[in-house]
């Protein structure tokens, strides 16, 4: 099995009503109110009809409405003037193109059959390429390459605006893939049969409508699929709760339920993974069935029937090796033995011990592979026969290892050396091969691509990207900050060299902060042509909420606890300035999606701190982010608006019903896209529309292809770029 997977004017009576606003000067001469009043939107009650009755913007609720697309309409014709009306914006796209399409940078690869594959997209190709040669061609300076699908000209064939979102072939061979194309860039994909000896679509193959499936391959004529059946066989979320078999020829009404979880399940739909060995023999059926974001019930397919597997709800599966199941309990858990394991451990546990109503009889062998330290957290894991190969981080530096599954001696290590300082990522594996390919890179340092042999654990280099920015100027260092509670802080910034540390520095601070989501170092060669080439400065802040440090680095910021992700971003805006690098006029925040949560609420909590924000496709209503698809997903991050309590903790920080009148708010940058299914455009619009009523400046600017990943074509984001950084070049540096 193979997997490619690859985005006003100011009302007379809110005149009046600032002006009778008590005020107060904030921390860098701006005026901050001081009225600890209800803010003029916020529910009288907070039950989901009292948060609807006090939402005066429903309209744009509605994707494609009237009301929302003039409402659009509009912004984006105020914004553009500002943004693209800028001199510096064409010098922004053109440098953003140029990298986004080079042909020197290095092709993604997979392992692809006995070759490689890799999806392209350049200026000539911008929907992108399929295509493969070998491995050692890809070795060679310039790869030849046999195109297998080009995007651009299915496109233009069906009249659709087709975004490949990636092919998932049958092992060993690897010659029937499933092709998954979205309808401009949506989570939602129609799914095609392809075969790679004919470079074709397979006449009356396998062929799904749109969805958002979650589909494996079970042998050559058989399909595990889980997607929308027809009424009543999805979650509020939107997502599939039902698994059913799906032989060659058949429609989904005629396919065989295996599984079958409850419509109330929460998270992203349940889910099914098959794993083989190295000669593609099926050696295990996992099916995962999500109670909510992060709790599951884990699940075997044994004999044509479903056993539950005795693991902890919240926990992270990476394969099978040799009849064992490879997986990280996300939680302190206790085995059958009554072994205590701890959360972010990796384990390797025999299916049918595992198994419920199984005889637990004495297991010939170490269970326990790895167990980091609490600033160290696994960002990675290739499984093999007898081997796995772990990328992990050591206060957020890259560390690459391999553990040999030993029998009753255990998992003995081996470190492969990789350089210092730099992110460590995994890619695609290959068990018939035993081989993983490595990335490293670093803010400053452009990635290098490596293949690692399992067996004998060693690193040989394929390709290094080349420099796309002058860093010979610049210097990353790490600090920490000290948050509210006490807890240490650590955030990385990307400088010149010659730094004064006068507070004059134009900076930029980047977080997310949730979902376990761990933010490495990175070469944004985009931001390092744009922003860094020009003396500007980059921060990133490793906040409670992500992956660095594991799963209670997470699991501190959850529910009644996020507050104190927002605290520790604000103690990194605070630690810059007390160490001169910036001040709160030259200091911009950048976040999207759940870092969209962080960014708006850092604007409404500290205005005083920031003098721009990039609010990028994000949540904003808290309070209604379940009735807007796919918000119920996340209940179990934020907690759930319609439990009182709940409701209680999220309202004090939900920045749409938070803004106030009288407040020294930047002029903020609002972005998103129409066709954007995972986190409605309907956030950002509430929250430009309200910011407009209340008579504060701001950008809103709505893209209509995309989606979420805004990754459909590279010339459409280098305009979105573009218009990023002359909006806080604008905000910091003018």
């Amino acid at each position: 099995m193979r997997h490619l997977i690859l985005s006003a004017a100011i009302p007379a009576l809110l005149l009046a009503a600032c002006a009778s606003t008590p005020v107060a000067t904030g921390g860098h001469g701006m005026v901050v109110s001081t009225d600890d009043s209800p803010p003029p939107h916020f529910p009288r009650d907070l039950t989901p009809a009292g948060v609807a009755a006090a939402d005066d913007h429903l309209a744009l609720e509605q994707v494609d409405g009237a009301e929302a697309m003039a409402f659009v309409a509009e912004e984006n014709r105020k914004s553009l003037a500002v943004l693209t009306g800028d001199p510096r914006y064409e010098t922004f796209r053109a440098e953003a193109q140029a990298i986004l399409t080079a042909t020197d940078r290095i092709p993604s690869p997979s392992f692809l059959g006995d070759g490689i594959g890799n999806f392209w997209q350049d200026a000539t190709n911008p929907k992108g390429v399929w295509r493969r040669t070998t491995l050692d061609n890809y070795r060679t300076a310039t790869p030849q390459w046999e195109t297998l699908l080009d995007i651009d000209a299915l496109s233009k064939a069906e009249g659709k605006d087709w975004v490949f979102k990636g092919a998932d072939c049958l092992a060993p061979d690897d010659t029937r893939c499933l092709i998954n194309l979205s309808d401009g860039g949506k989570d939602a994909v129609v799914v095609r049969e392809f075969d790679l000896t004919t470079k074709r679509f397979v006449d009356g193959g396998f062929n799904l409508p749109e969805g958002k499936h979650r589909i494996e391959w079970l042998d050559r004529d058989t399909l595990l699929v889980a997607t929308d059946f027809g009424a009543g066989t999805m979650t509020e979320s939107g997502y599939p709760f039902i698994v059913k078999t799906l032989k060659r020829g058949q429609g989904l009404t005629q396919a065989t339920e295996v599984y079958r979880g409850e419509q109330g399940d929460g998270g992203y739909g349940v889910s099914p993974a098959v794993y083989r060995d190295k000669d593609g023999k099926v050696t295990a059926v996992i099916i995962t069935r999500p109670l909510d974001t992060f709790r599951s019930e884990t699940w075997e397919v044994v004999d044509g029937r479903s056993v539950k597997l005795l693991l902890p709800e919240r926990v992270t599966l990476y394969g099978t090796s040799g009849g064992w199941l490879v997986f990280s309990p996300e939680e302190t858990w206790t085995d059958r033995y009554g072994h205590v394991k701890s959360g972010g451990s990796l384990q390797s546990y025999p299916l049918w011990f595992l198994r419920e109503g199984g005889d637990p009889a004495p297991i010939h062998g170490a269970t326990q592979i790895f167990s980091p330290s609490e600033r160290q957290s696994i960002n990675g894991v290739a499984v093999f026969e007898d081997r796995v190969v772990v990328a992990s981080s050591d206060n957020v530096a890259g560390r690459l290892q391999t553990f040999s599954n030993r029998g009753e001696w255990g998992w003995p290590e081996t470190d492969i050396a990789v350089p210092d300082n730099l992110a460590v990522g995994l890619g695609d594996s290959s068990k018939s091969r035993g081989e993983v390919f490595v990335s490293t890179q670093g803010f400053l340092v452009p990635p290098t691509l490596s293949l690692a042999d399992a067996d004998a654990a060693t690193l040989t280099t394929l390709k290094s990207a080349p420099a796309k920015f002058d860093a010979s100027r610049d210097v990353t260092e790490q600090f920490e900050a000290t948050s509210t509670d006490g807890t240490k802080i650590p955030y990385f910034v990307t400088r010149p060299r010659d730094l004064k540390l006068d507070g004059s520095n134009p900076t930029i601070l980047f977080g997310y902060g949730g979902f376990q989501v761990s933010l490495n170092p990175a070469y944004k060669p985009e931001m390092g042509k744009l922003w860094l080439e020009r003396g500007g400065v980059f921060v990133q802040a490793n906040i409670r909420g992500g992956g660095e440090f594991g799963p209670d680095w997470h699991q501190a910021a959850l529910d009644e606890n996020r507050q104190k992700a927002f605290d520790d971003f604000a103690a990194v805006a605070r630690d810059l300035e007390q160490r001169g690098i910036t001040s709160p006029r030259r200091l911009g925040i950048y976040g999207r999606s759940n870092g969209g949560v962080l960014t708006s609420v850092s604007i409404t909590q500290h205005p005083e701190l920031f003098n721009a924000a990039v609010i990028e496709s994000p949540l904003v209503d808290m309070l209604r982010y379940h009735e807007l698809p796919a918000g119920a997903s996340w209940i179990g991050e934020y907690g759930d608006p319609r439990i009182p309590e709940e409701a209680e903790w999220i309202a004090k920080y939900s920045a749409y019903q938070q803004l106030r009148p009288g407040q020294p708010y930047p002029r903020v940058y609002l972005t998103t896209n129409t066709r954007d299914d995972r986190v409605h455009p309907a956030h950002a619009r509430k929250f430009a529309a309200r910011l407009g009523d209340m008579g504060y400046d701001h950008l809103y600017y709505e893209d209509t292809a995309g989606g979420h990943s805004n990754d459909a074509d590279p010339v459409a984001n280098a305009r979105r770029w573009a218009r990023h950084y002359v909006y806080l070049s604008q905000q910091l540096m003018d």
